[in-house]
């Protein structure tokens, strides 16, 4: 399965753009950290690597909300 990189715009709404696609996890992420060592400050986006079975998938997944996991002194 390949491991896709993504650009996530969150304001005013979730937005995904993928940008590549690798087929191990070490050049996704190397470029990655080089792409966001590019974006140095500019807080518009973040970069996301996913590993998932198609673009499809990986959007689905970007997409899903999360809930939160208890930190330290959470009951």
């Amino acid at each position: 399965m390949p491991y896709f990189i993504y650009k996530i715009f969150t304001m005013p709404i979730q937005r995904l753009e993928k940008l590549e696609q690798h087929e191990s996890f070490r050049e996704a992420s190397n470029r990655a950290k080089q792409l966001r060592a590019e974006l140095a400050g500019d807080a518009q986006y973040i970069i996301k690597v996913i590993f998932a079975e198609t673009e499809l998938h990986a959007d689905d997944l970007l997409s899903q909300v999360r809930a939160a996991t208890p930190g330290p002194g959470d009951d």
